[in-house]
């Protein structure tokens, strides 16, 4: 099975010597730091991609590495700033299927072959403190670059690596790199080693991209077309999460399609509907399919809580077996749709939808325009249409009818938070306000229907108590509890409403 571990580190342009007796001393780094010489390694590595090298347009390598203490395969994912994310699995002969899965998104269903190999002589140093406890590891590598497909080259060059150790300070690296930077030593210009490798050995290999001659800077539709390409590189990026099951990986994916769904819808009049409806669709589909993984977790973090907030007398029976039977019941149905989505055709379909929308944006000629019109007008379009949701709501009496209205008008609320959000590099402080006012809106009527989906969890579970013969009287006495929370949310939306129409009048 694989492992994965958080790596963070910087590369630096070495000079070429064969060992490390140019390295300042780096005690400045930290109180009583030193280095220790831990030897050589040979280390030989290939590197994996499609044939249009997607991994590595998609910031993602896929090796297979002998020699070393780590030998085996390993793909390295991107995180925030200087880390990655490195899972790792057993040294097999072909590409495990776990680390396959986990790179679809990128490349999404094509095959994988050997497209470079890395050869590199590593000599190696520790960083360490006064007591020896391990601060980073610094290795200069001398390195040897082969492409394996037709018409590639050869490339030989040396750099540096400084890995921070496990748990330790970010800012040691900044520390290291001021040290170094008063020598002459400078960050490499390639992020890694394969994206080097390809640029010097490979025909094709990633680079700077064309200019999109059709987007005029400044315009509606040049930061929409930002905005769409952030949520779609999210969406890509979240994937491996969500299929290895990390926290909350699941909720930002659904968020992330919501987000692009809300984009295409709102900026309609940016936008080509004959490419982008059919996208707006699927993505309502994966929307869908995720939804009930990430709504369980939440009903199930809630009744835990309210079970663990109540006095020992009042839990009456087996309610907190029973409560963890059913939800561990429904967490693995609902684990098993987010899997087969993942696993569908119709995702990998969706996928490549994406990636066209992010390379080539079916602007329309108001995408021309100056986003404080073509944005703003968008923007009231999504508040009228909230407005109209939140007005009817609010003057139904309360009831289920009422409930649904209110669930509705939150449906709406969501939209224009999103449309907000696109527009706020453009429009700035009133853009910012009306989406921090809708999304307290949001929240209001979230917490309502929360508690409206909590209370009718609790009184199937008290069905089902009562009919083995355990005593529903705390089931009952949660679901008053909810009620009342829920009463409590809906008093509170007509004031929460109110803000937000202040809000909105700062756009125009």
């Amino acid at each position: 099975m694989a492992q994965s571990k958080r790596e963070t580190e910087r590369k630096y342009a070495a000079p070429a010597a064969d060992d490390m007796a140019w390295l300042p001393d780096l005690a400045g780094a930290h109180p009583g730091a030193s280095l220790v010489d831990r030897g050589i390694q040979d280390l030989d590595a290939v590197y994996y991609d499609t044939a249009d090298l997607r991994l590595a347009r998609g910031a993602a390598t896929l090796r297979r590495r002998t020699g070393g203490a780590d030998a085996g395969w390993h793909l390295k994912l991107p995180l925030a700033g200087d880390s990655r994310e490195e899972v790792r699995a057993p040294l097999t002969g072909d590409v495990p299927d776990e680390l396959r899965a986990l790179v679809h998104s990128r490349t999404r269903g094509a095959p994988v072959r050997p497209v470079v190999r890395i050869r590199t002589t590593r000599s190696v140093r520790d960083l360490v403190d006064a007591r020896g406890g391990a601060l980073a590891e610094l290795s200069l590598d001398t390195v040897r670059a082969d492409s394996l497909v037709e018409g590639g080259g050869h490339a030989v060059w040396t750099e540096m690596e400084v890995e921070l150790a496990e748990g330790g300070d970010p800012a040691l690296l900044d520390g290291v790199e001021k040290i170094l930077r008063k020598r002459g030593v400078d960050r490499a210009q390639s992020p890694s080693k394969l994206a080097r490798a390809l640029t010097e050995t490979t025909p094709g290999a990633p680079g700077a991209e064309e200019p999109e001659t059709d987007v005029v800077p400044g315009s509606a539709g040049a930061y929409l077309r930002d905005h769409l390409r952030e949520q779609i590189r999210a969406l890509v990026d979240l994937d491996p999460a969500v299929r290895r099951g990390a926290p909350d990986s699941v909720h930002r994916m659904r968020v992330a399609c919501r987000r692009l769904r809300g984009a295409l819808r709102s900026y309609r009049s940016v936008l080509d509907r004959d490419v982008t409806d059919p996208v707006r669709g699927e993505l309502r589909w994966l929307a869908g399919e995720l939804g009930p993984e990430r709504d369980q977790e939440v009903l199930g973090e809630r009744l835990h809580a309210g079970v663990r907030e109540l006095p020992a007398e009042l839990v009456l029976g087996p309610v907190a077996a029973r409560l963890q039977a059913w939800d561990a019941a429904e967490r693995a149905a609902t684990r098993g749709r987010t899997l087969a989505a993942l696993g569908a055709p119709r995702y990998t379909a969706l996928l490549d939808r994406l990636s066209e929308l992010d390379a080539r944006p079916p602007l329309r000629a108001k995408a021309r325009r100056r986003p404080e019109k073509v944005m703003v007008k968008s923007l009231v379009k999504e508040y009228g249409r909230l407005e109209r949701r939140m007005d009817r709501a609010l003057g139904m009496p309360p009831g289920p009818d009422r409930n649904a209205a209110v669930h509705r008008a939150r449906k709406a609320a969501k939209r224009l938070r999103y449309a907000a959000e696109a527009a706020r590099p453009a429009l700035g402080r009133p853009a910012r306000r009306l989406g921090k006012r809708v999304k307290a809106v949001q929240r209001v009527s979230g917490a309502h229907h929360d508690g409206i989906v909590a209370q009718d969890a609790l009184r199937r579970l008290a069905v089902a108590a009562h009919a083995a013969g355990e005593s529903s009287f705390t089931w009952g006495l949660l679901h008053g509890q909810e009620r009342v929370r829920a009463a409590e949310r809906e008093e509170q939306l007509p004031e929460v409403w109110e803000r937000a129409g202040k809000a909105r009048s700062s756009l125009s």
